[in-house]
């Protein structure tokens, strides 16, 4: 297994973003690396807001979620004895993820997926694809299934990275 100094892991507060993170955090303790944590406030979701909508109530609110997600990533990082430091911008969430990658020098990324696939793809596009295809970082994905409860998915098919969990 190759060593890993620094591990960038995006996050959105979703279910998806805090299995990727755990699952980061986790890599980043037996690694001994440090990780970055971002928050990606898509500007193009301002693009459909009616013109009488007050850009600032939803700017503020848009960081107030940033802040919280990133707030509560440092805070398990924190719990697991893992180095971090967590960042909020504006932009595009895939150029984002990818230049904060470049920028730290990061040896991974490692997002949640939604794993979907066909025609909700194409409709939906995907920040993890547009990543995995313009990434020179090798980016590691981590898929939460359907239906999937938030116990079930911490640890997905019953193993952790450590190996299998007792029961």
């Amino acid at each position: 297994m190759l060593p890993y100094d620094r591990i960038l892991v995006p996050t959105d507060g979703s279910l998806e973003g805090e299995r990727a993170v755990r699952h980061a955090l986790e890599l980043a303790r037996i690694h001994e690396a440090a990780v970055t944590a971002i928050y990606v406030i898509n500007t193009a979701s301002y693009a459909g807001m009616p013109m009488e909508t007050s850009w600032e109530g939803i700017d503020e609110l848009l960081r107030a979620d940033a802040e919280a997600a990133v707030t509560e990533v440092r805070a398990l990082a924190d719990r697991m004895g893992v180095a971090i430091t967590t960042t909020v911008v504006d932009g595009s969430p895939s150029r984002e993820i990818i230049r904060s990658a470049e920028r730290n020098d990061c040896d991974l990324i490692v997002m949640g997926t939604h794993g979907r696939g066909g025609i909700d793809r194409l409709l939906l596009g995907s920040v993890a694809e547009k990543v995995v295809r313009g990434s020179r970082i090798p980016v590691l994905t981590v898929r939460v299934q359907d239906g999937m409860e938030s116990d079930e998915a911490e640890t997905g098919d019953g193993t952790d990275v450590d190996g299998p969990r007792s029961s």
